[in-house]
């Protein structure tokens, strides 16, 4: 078509149909009725994803909260069958409970990790049966893993293995232990308000660390050691009232607290990122020193020097 100058379909279209067909073959016809939607055209749906789900109705309508987890006890074993023979691993499972009068109740579980064991469901899934409103009762129970990922067959492990997971477990590195402490908070909580710590590539305190999904992230086992001794609070800095000009201040006031100074190290120089424009940092470099106070406080102190913001004295965390 492109070599007789047809490059629009209304080019191909105002030609005699018997000269077109004789010329290019009914072929050239059939597509040109199909895309002016004057001839079928057969089409091959796409094959849907494999739908991990199933329901139990019930013959009298139920209201207890044992016969829910009665009925759920019928319908977790197969599913995760299914999910074995599929070999994947539910990362999110949904319970629909539809009441007589047409209403429904959904609860929605997340797993820190892919689980095709009931054993590793089930008791999640009654935590978030203490407050179902079954109204004149529940009839059909429907329960699906809406969230599923590839999970890898289970390995006989050796005696060799054996010992090298007791001993992570005895290290506190014990990844089925912690899932399922995620799980169980989680199933509580949510998991997306479970997060942990990751080191990050900065120098400056506030930014030290990462925060990421802890049931989407592995634990951080190498962290870098800190140049100098770091507080476990940092908070936004706070301002620091010096009443007298030594550095830093013996006595000061903090938080409506007027305290004196005991001991004092430091200084440690820190300056900004200065490829970053960070609105925090643009008071310069700042000299940090660690304070205890006559009271007992161990505070993480700095004097901003003065750029674009005003310099002067501020608390930023608490030692242990």
């Amino acid at each position: 078509l492109q070599g007789l100058g047809l490059r629009r379909i209304e080019d191909v279209a105002v030609l005699p149909r018997a000269q077109l067909a004789r010329r290019l073959g009914p072929e050239v016809v059939r597509r040109l009725d199909q895309a002016l939607g004057r001839a079928p055209e057969p089409v091959s749906p796409a094959r849907p994803e494999h739908v991990f789900a199933l329901r139990l109705t019930f013959p009298e309508p139920i209201g207890l909260e044992a016969d829910v987890l009665a009925g759920l006890d019928r319908l977790l074993p197969p599913l995760c069958a299914r999910l074995r023979a599929a070999g994947r691993g539910a990362r999110r499972v949904r319970l629909t409970l539809m009441r007589v009068d047409g209403g429904a109740e959904t609860r929605e579980l997340g797993l820190a990790r892919p689980a095709d064991a009931p054993e590793a469901i089930r008791p999640l899934l009654a935590l978030k049966l203490g407050d179902i409103d079954a109204g004149f009762g529940i009839e059909v129970l429907r329960l699906e893993a809406v969230a599923v990922e590839p999970l890898s067959p289970r390995q006989h492990r050796g005696q060799l293995a054996a010992s090298a997971a007791a001993a992570a477990a005895r290290q506190g590195g014990d990844p089925e232990g912690m899932a399922e402490l995620l799980g169980r908070i989680g199933a509580r909580l949510g998991l997306d308000s479970l997060t942990r710590l990751h080191p990050a590539e900065s120098h400056l305190p506030e930014k030290g660390a990462t925060v990421m999904a802890a049931a989407y992230s592995a634990p951080a086992r190498d962290w870098p050691a800190p140049a100098a001794p770091r507080p476990i609070v940092i908070f936004p800095p706070e301002p620091v009232t010096p009443r007298d000009g030594e550095a830093p201040p013996r006595d000061f006031v903090w938080r409506r607290r007027a305290l004196r100074r005991a001991a004092a190290f430091g200084p440690e120089r820190i300056a900004p990122e200065w490829w970053l424009d960070d609105p925090a940092w643009r008071s310069g470099p700042r000299d940090y020193w660690r304070v205890e106070t006559e009271a007992g406080d161990r505070l993480w102190l700095f004097e901003a020097r003065g750029g674009e913001a005003a310099a002067g004295w501020f608390a930023q965390g608490i030692f242990a």
